[in-house]
């Protein structure tokens, strides 16, 4: 669980004391820790499906996961490339957009 999540659970923490309790222990605790699929494979269901949903304060936290967990900027620019043609230009266009601000001040938090 990266940082930036736990900072927004603990933001909600007191508005839905259970659903942050469910998200630690089932989400992160068991879903993303299960073998059958990769954190890599994860992590790029997780921005696809965001990214389709257009849920734009949750996918820069999953977009930074994603880069921890090694995905690459250049994949996730093809990841909006190839959503453009599933979920629509306008959700992959937000999407890239926000990949590009967390790129951005991933870069600018690196100098």
């Amino acid at each position: 669980m990266s940082k930036i999540n736990a900072k927004l659970r603990d933001r909600l923490r007191p508005v839905v004391p259970k659903m942050m309790e469910l998200t630690e222990s089932v989400l992160f605790g068991d879903i993303w820790q299960r073998p059958q699929l990769s954190k890599r494979e994860r992590n790029l269901i997780t921005v696809a499906a965001l990214t389709a949903l257009y849920r734009p304060e949750q996918l820069p936290h999953h977009l930074n996961a994603a880069l921890d967990d090694g995905i690459t900027a250049e994949e996730l620019g093809e990841v909006m490339t190839h959503l453009a043609f599933y979920v629509g230009w306008p959700a992959a266009a937000s999407g890239a957009s926000m990949t590009k601000d967390v790129l951005e001040k991933r870069a600018a938090a690196a100098e």
